[in-house]
């Protein structure tokens, strides 16, 4: 017993410390007076609070007094004094709810803000989800879009909320004991013949029904922990894959793909209803149990204290403020049963963030084993690029490219060209070695993105469509054999999904043509369009980053792309070839072709 009441005394430490560790930075920040400041105020409203709660317990005797007495004076004294009472009641329940609300929004704004730059930095987004999809940390926080819109708003709302209701509870619980003890006077108990007197019974009495529902409380709603952190994750599973049918709309509808989505929401929603029937299932134990705590506190006090009211001890109006007393006294200790729901719904929001925030905090604390650096020219060194299980796919590359170069990059389907194209860049954590890479250059993936929103600014991602001007944005969309949208820069749309495969490839060389980048590196391009556009295009992207001095280097499939580049890079199948340094899957070949195309 000792044992298990230990390790959950040092889970309950653990929560606290991250709760902490979640909490602190806001109020340590530049916004750390402001916060303060607005903390102290809620703390002072609460304690206002409950002393008004203390002159309605008083107010509560000399009332029920009056009745008794029909004492009419007294009567409509004190409901003039209720009516003060229930107005400051009222003004301090109204202000406390808008400063903390107003707290609460300001401390989920700068959270938000802060995990955003956190999660952004440093490709921490791209990186989370590679070691996610690919197994290679089975710690990886899923679902970083839920944690940071919604489990932000659940964590500060609810500690708020709850760190606030726990300081109403201490507060109330030692402005009332005392009263309460009073109250109670001296309890006669008669056992075995001897009778005893007991001072301060309704304390103890308060005391023991609140542990023991507290008790009972935990044991039976200790479950809801590990059943609300799953719920959520099943509910950003399903809303994430209602994202991606709508991204992917067009090739679901062109591959009558509907049936297999069906079935996939199907089964991520079925995982949802039964972990939420399980959760369902506990959650009616738990308000069981609590409603009849809740009742039975309500008459369990005049039970007790009846006696002593009919044996004319005391007054009704003394009777009602040790019943009021007793209430305040056994709500405050029983803070715990009347909010487990709540509090387990908070520890598994904190959880989730907390496993969030470890997961970047590793990232950042990572060791690159790639060395990235400037240069005049693209050169690596001893460069290893590996799959993210740790299966090499090239080994000790030493590649160079100068400038006017222009190269060609070729080799068999999965043999690891875009992957070589995402270590030259700097973003593949699975690399070693060293890159040196020229300044002003531009990457081009297979699939371009497009953001929604107005034309201009999707042709001028990810700069501000200001540094341009209209004619310059419509000049580069007749480049690249988009003329039709040169009249339509201010249109708004859903442009992923509007403009088809080729007309986003398009859109963006449009963008590299815009920009003018001195090196340029494009992943199978043009792998949407014809044959006449892709020579016509291809000629004018060479043409731009030759004019600025630069090189430019292509993954392509196309023998005519061929014509537009100098050297040929060539990924040959180890089996094919000698073997390679390190067990590489692959080795790379490296031949001049014929000078790129007039």
């Amino acid at each position: 017993m000792s044992s298990s009441v230990t390790a959950r005394a040092a889970t309950f430490a653990q929560v606290l410390k991250r709760v902490f560790a979640l909490s602190a930075p806001y109020f340590r920040s530049e916004e750390k007076w402001r916060a303060r400041v607005m903390l102290l105020g809620i703390v002072a409203l609460n304690l206002f609070y409950v002393y008004v709660a203390v002159l309605g317990n008083e107010w509560y005797g000399r009332f029920y007094d009056a009745l008794q007495n029909k004492d009419s004076v007294a009567f409509w004294r004190e409901v003039g004094v209720f009516g003060w009472i229930a107005f400051f009641n009222i003004a301090v329940q109204v202000l406390k709810f808008y400063v903390t609300q107003l707290l609460q929004l300001r401390w989920r704004a700068w959270m938000t803000r802060s995990y955003l730059s956190r999660w952004m930095a440093d490709r921490t987004f791209y990186h989370l989800e590679l070691a996610r999809y690919a197994g290679k940390d089975g710690h990886t926080p899923d679902n970083p879009d839920q944690r940071i819109q919604e489990d932000m708003q659940i964590f500060t709302s609810a500690t708020m909320t709850l760190s606030m209701g726990l300081l109403n509870a201490v507060v109330t619980l030692m402005s009332f004991i005392g009263l309460l003890w009073g109250l109670s006077g001296n309890f006669s108990l008669t056992f075995g013949g001897t009778t005893y007197q007991i001072v301060g019974a309704m304390v103890w009495v308060a005391l023991g029904y609140s542990i023991l529902g507290t008790v009972i409380t935990h044991f039976i709603g200790r479950p809801l922990i590990r059943l609300n952190f799953t719920q959520q994750r099943y509910e950003a599973d399903f809303r994430h894959h209602l994202v991606r049918v709508r991204e992917y709309s067009e090739a679901i509808a062109l591959d009558k793909g509907e049936k297999v989505e069906r079935e996939q929401l199907d089964l991520r929603f079925g995982d949802v209803l039964r972990n939420y029937l399980l959760l369902i299932k506990q959650q009616k134990n738990l308000v069981t149990f609590t409603s009849f705590f809740g009742q039975a506190a309500v008459i369990f006090p005049f039970l007790v204290a009846g006696q002593q009211y009919f044996g004319g001890a005391f007054q009704l109006g003394h009777l009602m403020q040790i019943g009021s007393a007793f209430g305040k006294v056994q709500e405050s200790l029983s803070w715990f049963v009347d909010n487990y729901d709540s509090v387990a719904v908070w520890r598994a929001t904190t959880d989730r963030l907390t496993s969030f925030d470890d997961g970047m905090r590793a990232h950042a604390e990572r060791e690159d084993g790639l060395q990235h650096s400037p240069s005049a020219m693209l050169q690596t060194g001893d460069l290893t690029v590996a799959l993210p299980n740790g299966v090499p796919l090239l080994a000790g590359a030493a590649l160079a490219v100068k400038p006017g170069d222009s190269v060609l990059l070729q080799g068999p389907s999965g043999s690891g060209k875009s992957t070589l194209f995402r270590s030259f860049a700097g973003i593949w954590p699975f690399s070693k070695g060293r890159i040196q890479v020229p300044d002003n250059v531009a990457f081009m993936p297979q699939r371009p993105y497009v953001p929604d929103g107005k034309l201009r600014d999707a042709l001028t991602y990810p700069n501000p469509a200001a540094d341009f001007t209209d004619d310059q944005l419509r000049q580069a969309l007749t480049d690249a054999l988009l003329p039709d949208l040169a009249a339509r820069l201010d249109d708004s749309d859903a442009w992923s999904q509007k403009l088809s495969g080729g007309e986003q490839q398009r859109l963006a060389i449009a963008r590299v043509l815009l920009k003018k980048p001195a090196w340029l590196f494009a992943d199978e391009i043009t792998s949407a369009l014809d044959a006449k556009a892709e020579s016509e295009l291809y000629k004018r992207l060479s043409d731009t980053v030759h004019a600025a001095g630069g090189a430019m280097v292509s993954i392509a499939h196309r023998a005519a792309v061929g014509d537009f580049h100098n050297q040929r890079w060539t990924l040959v199948p180890q089996e094919e070839g000698t073997g390679t340094a390190g067990g590489a899957r692959y080795r790379l070949n490296t031949s001049t072709a014929q000078p790129a195309a007039a």
